[in-house]
């Protein structure tokens, strides 16, 4: 009798409950946070080493395979144009929403003098990170992102995960060369890459069976490490809005699934649910995307052909999530500093924020970062930053998910646009 398998995401759910518990037990042991640090939270950052150690290889292999595989350059000019064009349009959404909650929950009002100074003193350091950082990019050009675009040397793009849309740039490139030379000629380099591809494919499937223990240490750690619970309940109303938009987010991809595919929800979260919670443990959609790629082309019908083009591209430019905290983070700062934003300031937010996402490193915390430039366009005092350090992890965590969640919407959306969404058991 053939016996059936515990399914991945529930294992992956088991450790995260187990992790988190482990971290509460922790806390209330003299010796729990050193012990956590030193012989727990490495398997968590293992975990999300092996993941992005796969992440570039796993591009370069599927961008150069799946494009190069397109009969000629019109085919992926529709698809690329529809792809830009609904991930432009749901980051636009995403931020809208987030505008439109903050100004209705008003969560400024309810953070107090005494707890602003508090998080001011503790988390000012990593302000002042974060903000020298923002300085850099600022002396930057309006048309640095496209120059930032093509590399100088691809083996130094790939050695950062957050040049990530210079690999991309690059495997495109080959991609379409590869179209314009003869079948002969190219079927050495086609074969080679999609042999690459098998090998990184199996790599994941070696990875994921590691997943339960990593996102166990990386919950525990994040609990171990956590401040203060009376500055979590602080900023309680700030958390509640940003995961409300977060939220109706999923809500709208769900809708869009139903009309544009005609699937069931049921269907796309039961194909999706590995992913967004990996990507929750994981708080990085480059480390999610193998994981990613697979279910959406496995579980949820996607041809590779569209998968391996929309999704590394969505990693990169698509933070639907990143692009909706930026517009709750920056009115939140406002409020807690009694300004009275215009409107045209709130437009230019929706922006900034817009623009801002597209680029946004794949990796934890990335849009943070970016955060300093849209409190700078509105004139909202750029130390407020440290106001959301204490929460910013877990919401991290959270508009991860929407990312990926995102992703693979448009992938299927896109798919079923050029006939590429096949029919699979619902």
């Amino acid at each position: 009798m053939k016996t059936k398998k515990f399914p991945l995401h529930w294992k992956i759910m088991i450790g995260m409950l187990l992790g988190i518990l482990f971290g509460i037990v922790m806390t209330q042991l003299s010796w729990g946070g050193q012990f956590t640090k030193f012989y727990i939270k490495p398997l968590g950052t293992i975990f999300i080493n092996s993941l992005k150690l796969i992440a570039i290889p796993l591009i370069l292999a599927s961008l150069i395979k799946g494009i190069s595989d397109l009969k000629n350059i019109s085919k992926l000019s529709k698809m690329g144009g529809r792809t830009v064009i609904t991930y432009l349009l749901t980051t636009l959404t995403a931020v809208l929403i987030g505008m439109t909650l903050v100004n209705i929950i008003k969560p400024g009002s309810s953070v107090t003098e005494k707890t602003r100074n508090d998080l001011m003193v503790a988390y000012q350091d990593n302000a002042n990170e974060k903000m020298l950082i923002a300085e850099e990019q600022k002396g930057q050009g309006p048309l640095q992102f496209i120059v930032d675009i093509v590399p100088s040397n691809i083996f130094d793009a790939a050695t950062d995960n957050k040049n990530m849309l210079q690999v991309i740039f690059f495997a495109i490139f080959i991609g379409v060369a590869l179209i314009y030379i003869p079948k002969e000629k190219a079927k050495p380099v086609k074969d080679f890459f999609d042999s690459f591809n098998h090998v990184i494919l199996k790599m994941i499937d070696f990875i994921m069976l590691a997943a339960p223990f990593g996102v166990f240490g990386l919950l525990a750690a994040i609990v171990v490490e956590a401040p203060n619970i009376d500055l979590f309940k602080a900023l309680g109303m700030y958390s509640f809005t940003l995961v409300i938009g977060l939220a109706i987010m999923i809500g709208i991809y769900i809708m869009l699934v139903r009309i544009f595919t005609k699937r069931k929800a049921s269907f796309f979260l039961k194909g999706i649910s590995p992913a967004q919670l990996l990507a929750f443990s994981t708080s990085s959609s480059a480390a999610t995307l193998p994981v990613t790629m697979d279910r959406v082309e496995n579980k949820l019908g996607v041809d590779k052909e569209v998968s391996s083009f929309v999704l590394p591209i969505g990693a990169t430019i698509n933070m639907d999530g990143t692009s909706l905290y930026q517009a709750v983070a920056a009115i939140f700062i406002a409020q807690t500093f009694g300004m009275d934003l215009s409107l045209s300031t709130q437009l230019g937010i929706v922006l900034t924020a817009t623009l801002a996402s597209i680029g946004a490193a794949a990796v934890p915390s990335a849009g943070i970062v970016l955060l300093v430039g849209v409190l700078a366009q509105a004139g909202i005092p750029e130390a407020g930053l440290a106001l959301i350090f204490a929460v910013d992890r877990p919401l991290d965590m959270c508009r991860t998910v929407v990312n990926v969640t995102g992703d693979a919407t448009v992938s299927m959306i896109v798919a079923k646009s050029v006939k590429k969404l096949k029919k699979v058991k619902e």
